[in-house]
């Protein structure tokens, strides 16, 4: 039985290259809907649509992208258009995270208008440009869409040394809760997901984790021990495919009646 409904809808999973990205598409294409792996990583957008079609037949393809370009988005929803006639499900994945400290005394990690720029160009203009595109689709077939925005539990909670990551976050709640009352109407769905702490992913990089560590005036190891000892009422981190089999969920009809708001999935971090 398809219990989620999702077998032959269009999905197209942003920064699906690699990471929560690559498990969101494992997730969709498990549950028999066909991905457009999208991502700025041509190759390993390739790698991934060929391991979904090896792993679970049908048709999936990389859609290669700029989510910071507009010409770009629309040149890729375009392509997920001439492949599969339309869009269903739009998970606003990519993003980007460059650890800074607002003033740093020391001059060596300071927020710079350059970083703030590319974090804002992805994160938060990226959800727009790619929203606005897939919006569009979703509006002209007259069959609505689900559009599920990545969100974090630092945009409600804040961030030492993230500010501008967690300020994009912040974003997305609002606009997940605002392009809902707007797109409500013309049966689109917008939700969103905010994950705490989750296991380790090939973007948890060292240089990333020296960043971060220097902006609490830790150690990289002390770092990684402030991770493992976090106080998660569930006692562990995050799984990448619990927050995958969430976002399955809330682009499916079983879930046809949760509009405008975001899911938190930390284990209870945030209420402990």
């Amino acid at each position: 039985m398809d219990w989620l409904g999702l077998e032959g809808k269009v999905a197209v999973v942003t920064g699906g290259a690699c990471g929560l990205g690559r498990a969101i598409c494992q997730s969709l294409g498990e549950a028999g809907a066909r991905i457009a792996v999208a991502d700025i990583d041509a190759r390993g957008a390739e790698v991934v649509a060929s391991a979904l079609t090896e792993k679970f037949g049908g048709r999936h393809i990389a859609a290669p992208s700029d989510v910071a370009s507009k010409a770009s988005v629309d040149s890729m929803i375009d392509a997920v258009v001439g492949a599969f006639g339309r869009v269903d499900i739009l998970v606003n994945n990519a993003g980007i995270n460059i650890p800074r400290l607002l003033v740093d005394p020391a001059g060596k990690e300071e927020l710079t208008e350059e970083i703030w720029d590319k974090v804002v160009s992805v994160n938060q203009k990226g959800s727009f440009l790619c929203a606005q595109a897939a919006a569009r689709v979703m509006i002209s077939s007259g069959n609505g869409g689900v559009i599920v925005n990545m969100a974090s539990e630092c945009g409600m909670e804040g961030s030492e040394g993230q500010s501008v990551y967690a300020a994009t976050k912040a974003a997305v709640y609002a606009c997940t809760r605002s392009w809902a009352k707007e797109l409500g109407r013309h049966n689109i769905r917008v939700v969103g997901v905010s994950p705490g702490i989750l296991e380790a992913t090939a973007l948890r990089s060292e240089e990333y984790e020296r960043s971060l560590a220097y902006t609490r005036g830790i150690t990289v190891e002390q770092l990684r021990e402030a991770y493992r000892r976090c106080r998660i009422p569930l006692g562990r981190s995050g799984r990448l495919s619990e927050v995958a089999d969430t976002v399955c969920f809330l682009a499916s009809a079983r879930s046809s009646y949760i509009h405008g708001t975001v899911i938190n999935i930390s284990g209870g971090k945030s209420r402990a």
